[in-house]
């Protein structure tokens, strides 16, 4: 009696290999983009008290000039003076302030794959009583990291 071989060829095997190293290589830097992505989060997220203060600084004062806006002027937060997770220090500058415009720049650390971007936020009334309108600013570097 003649026995039946049951089992892979060496081909089938080498197809099998040679499709997980296709897809492992489109899934690694897509996964780090993705943790890029996460870790940035943080610094947008730290963004919000800034804008928060820019905002009751414009309704109780009536302008954003820099003389009544600014960091630690008029409920604004002072700018971060130490690396603080994902945020490095100076983050928060109050900056290019008008009676109707002010500019908020956060920027990564230099630690877990940041590299110093910035996020740039610029924010604009239509006058008084009306609200700031937000939107990142085209020098954000985060930008072209794809990231924000």
């Amino acid at each position: 009696m003649q026995q039946v071989q049951k089992g892979f060829t060496l081909i089938e095997l080498m197809i099998v290999v040679a499709i997980i190293g296709i897809l492992a290589a489109v899934a690694v830097p897509a996964y780090q983009t993705y943790t890029l992505k996460a870790r940035f989060s943080e610094v947008v997220s730290a963004a919000a008290p800034y804008k928060l203060g820019v905002e009751l600084c414009f309704q109780e004062q009536g302008t954003l000039a820099a003389a009544n806006c600014t960091n630690a002027l008029g409920g604004i937060p002072a700018a971060t003076a130490a690396a603080d997770g994902a945020v490095a220090a100076g983050s928060g500058a109050i900056s290019a302030n008008g009676p109707l415009t002010a500019t908020i720049t956060m920027t990564a650390s230099n630690a877990n794959g940041l590299a110093g971007q910035t996020y740039i936020l610029t924010g604009t009334s239509a006058g008084v009583g009306r609200p700031i309108i937000w939107t990142k600013a085209a020098g954000s570097t985060c930008i072209a990291a794809g990231i924000c």
